[in-house]
């Protein structure tokens, strides 16, 4: 997700101006007095990154009084718990890379980087506490105990090939929409938006955020390494059998499981069967789950007064999904 293509479409000089700040208060947030912990809590932060989540808080913020010092550290809260979970997830998959760098579990260690996770965990619900208020604060706690239980659901499939396309949709909503809609929750909370509003953006983040993950998912089948940060194919390879997978799957079950179990144990290459899920029919079944997740994301956005708004979310929907064209 390149910035410049989301500036073309958020043009709002403001928002960039408290992402600029947002940037500088999540180094503050996440630093530590012990240099040692400092530089690996903040290893991922400077890898760069989408900055998506904290976008759908900066916008969910300008719908309501503009008090930017709070809707900021709404963003950094949000981007905190997101960046813990990545150093956990690494460790969780054995990862060697993230953001096209060396992963912290393998520049460090694992312990080292599950501690690194945990304190970005805590300084997020320190810094909700003191800002944001209790309520900002039980969100952030119960978005994360949904992602644990999506990361959880998640493992639990690994190498699974009876698991169905529901099952993917129950990880997806718990690692990945979960946090994109509170994402632009907590930023309407910090903006003293009505709740009516409120409901309307979380909603659309909702769905955005499935969109923004089954887009991925495509994308990992048919990008190379410069696009994504990782090498194409490598949920496959890691057992994570995603949408376009699970199609398959259900379209000639016997061929595919002998495919699945033939890479697993590394009997046949995975670039020589790569369209088996990457082909027009597949693609064409999982943009139907696209197209369903975007009208409904359109469908919540009448509930949204502000026009000018309203009509960036829109093409921020259809930037989202077109990226697995």
């Amino acid at each position: 997700m390149e910035s410049n293509s989301l500036k073309k479409i958020i043009p709002i000089e403001q928002l960039w101006i408290n992402l600029d700040n947002f940037e500088n208060r999540l180094y503050e947030i996440s630093g530590s007095k012990d240099s040692y912990l400092n530089d690996i809590s903040q290893y991922l932060i400077k890898a760069g990154g989408k900055r998506f989540r904290p976008v759908c808080t900066l916008l969910s913020g300008e719908l309501g009084n503009g008090n930017n010092e709070k809707i900021i550290d709404a963003a950094v809260a949000v981007e905190l718990i997101h960046l813990g979970s990545l150093y956990h997830d690494d460790v969780i998959d054995e990862a060697e890379t993230r953001r096209s760098v060396q992963s912290a579990n393998v520049k460090w260690n694992s312990t080292l980087s599950i501690l690194a996770g945990d304190y970005l965990l805590a300084r997020s619900s320190e810094l909700a506490a003191e800002t944001l208020g209790l309520e900002s604060v039980k969100l952030l706690a119960s978005t994360y105990a949904e992602l644990v239980e999506g990361q959880t659901k998640e493992v639990q499939y690994q190498y699974d090939t009876e698991h169905s396309t529901d099952d993917y949709m129950k990880v997806i909503e718990g690692k990945t929409a979960s946090l994109i809609r509170t994402s632009a929750k907590l930023g309407a909370m910090a903006a003293d938006c009505d709740e009516k509003t409120t409901e309307a953006i979380s909603k659309w983040a909702w769905h955005s955020g499935l969109i923004f993950q089954i887009t991925d998912d495509i994308l990992d089948l048919n990008s190379n390494t410069e696009t994504l940060g990782k090498e194409a194919g490598k949920d496959i390879l890691e057992g994570t059998y995603t949408l376009p997978v699970l199609l398959a799957l259900s379209k000639n079950k016997e061929k595919i499981k002998v495919i699945l179990e033939d890479i697993k144990n590394s009997k046949t290459k995975l670039s020589d069967v790569i369209d088996e899920f990457n082909n027009e029919k597949i693609i064409h079944e999982s943009e139907k789950y696209l197209d369903y997740h975007f009208k409904k994301g359109l469908e919540s956005l009448d509930d949204i007064q502000n026009s000018k708004i309203k009509n960036i979310l829109i093409n921020i929907s259809n930037y989202l999904i077109n990226r697995s064209n």
